[in-house]
């Protein structure tokens, strides 16, 4: 292809089974390369044999392209139609493997616009590549599959199960499953309109059974559908066997909050009863519960000892607290672990703080569960790293509110990289 009239630079099309007939620039300044098919034949789109008749050109048609020089390129065809002998004279549009019929773009270029479009939006990409926000809804549509293609996958490993609202406030939660693979790899597999265990087990049932065996783990927060969706997917099947953990750090999150309502509550008597000065000192003092007592300095750890002389009761929280911390830093096995948890249950229902009931009760129906934490040492970090990345993909499209739609986005995010550029 050669460009202007005086310096001329010779550059490959890179388009198989074309041949460059015309390189012009329209009024805007743009690159018309009009270019006719090589191939001589297509394939009868009713009987699906190979036919060579030709019959006629359909109408011309323009194909943006990837831009030379900082100036917008289009393709111009004129696509040839063939006969069929077997089919009564039916005539078939032949099709190029370059180009999608009825899409306005190559298929290069709506690859390129994914590249683009990673952690951005459609709006940013719309407005950089002056094309309409249509348009590359329309290459998302083309380019990305709206469920999980599983001839990608050789394993599955660990599976987590998480939700995050579609719309804040609403409770309508979408479920998401992904997978952790043996080399680190996290991988999309599901977003599903809702979190229960129906829609849970049907997504489980729909994995394909050469890879059910390769699940070994299934991470997930202490939400009874997804636990129970996979303890009846592995008794279901034979060849699958599996761990529900639960993960530690939503165990972490319910029986830290308990020593947080202790905090607020003695915050609130303290208060009442305590002068103005001498309560004024205590103030920053209790923020300093939330934090671990190894992670504190010596002066902040001297804050805490006079707090706690006001307070035995928070004092009793937060030490327990910090106990059952330290058994899950502990490299204890299953049983051990399940010892470990049961005696420090029956410690708090000594001391008699009320403030553990509602944690104890979870504690007692979820104790298979969170003891398997032990065994291999799983958590749903990856689970929740991914919902971070969901919560900014949201945030930066201002809400996006289809199942289908945050399935693409979020595969793109993730693996848009090493499949298009």
């Amino acid at each position: 292809m050669y460009l202007g009239s005086r310096n001329q630079i010779s550059l490959p099309l890179d388009i198989p089974n074309v041949k460059v007939l015309s390189t012009t620039l329209n009024d805007h300044g743009d690159y018309i390369i009009t270019v006719e098919s090589t191939k001589t034949e297509a394939t009868c789109q009713h009987c699906g044999r190979k036919i060579t008749k030709f019959h006629s050109h359909s109408h011309w048609i323009e194909l943006r392209h990837l831009s030379i020089l900082g100036r917008r390129v289009y393709l111009r065809l004129r696509p040839r139609r063939y006969e069929c002998p077997d089919c009564h004279g039916q005539t078939t549009t032949q099709e190029l493997d370059w180009y999608t019929p009825k899409s306005p773009h190559t298929r290069a270029y709506d690859e390129y616009l994914m590249v683009l479009l990673i952690n951005s939006t459609v709006v940013d990409v719309s407005r950089k590549e002056q094309v309409g926000e249509d348009a590359v809804e329309g290459a998302l549509e083309r380019c990305l599959r709206d469920q999980v293609d599983w001839t990608q996958f050789e394993e599955l490993n660990i599976i987590g199960i998480d939700e995050i609202a579609l719309t804040k406030g609403h409770k309508n939660y979408a479920a998401i499953i992904s997978s952790r693979q043996t080399a680190g790899h996290v991988a999309i597999l599901a977003v599903l309109a809702d979190r229960t265990k129906e829609s849970v087990r049907a997504f489980m049932d729909s994995i394909p059974p050469r890879l059910r065996p390769t699940i070994k783990h299934v991470c997930t927060d202490m939400w009874e559908g997804y636990a129970k969706a996979a303890t009846e997917f592995a008794q279901a099947h034979a060849e699958v066997e599996l761990e529900v953990v639960a993960d530690r750090f939503h165990v972490a999150k319910n029986y830290r909050k308990c020593v947080d309502d202790i905090r607020k509550q003695e915050c609130r008597r303290l208060k009442k009863e305590l002068p103005a000065t001498e309560y004024e000192p205590l103030k920053g003092s209790m923020w300093l519960i939330r934090q671990h007592h190894r992670d504190l300095s010596p002066e902040e750890q001297l804050r805490l000892r006079r707090l706690f002389e006001y307070s035995p009761t928070l004092k009793a929280g937060y030490t327990l607290r910090e106990e059952l911390t330290a058994i899950f830093e502990l490299p204890l096995t299953k049983t051990e672990g399940k010892h470990r948890l049961e005696r420090w249950s029956a410690k708090v229902n000594r001391s008699g703080l009320t403030a553990f009931a509602p944690f104890l009760t979870t504690l007692h129906h979820w104790l298979d569960e969170i003891t398997n934490y032990f065994t291999a040492r799983l958590n749903s970090g990856f689970v929740e790293g991914l919902n971070n990345k969901i919560k900014t993909l949201k945030r930066r499209g201002y809400g996006i509110f289809k199942v289908k739609t945050l399935f693409q986005r979020l595969y793109l995010d993730l693996e848009g990289y090493r499949q298009f550029s």
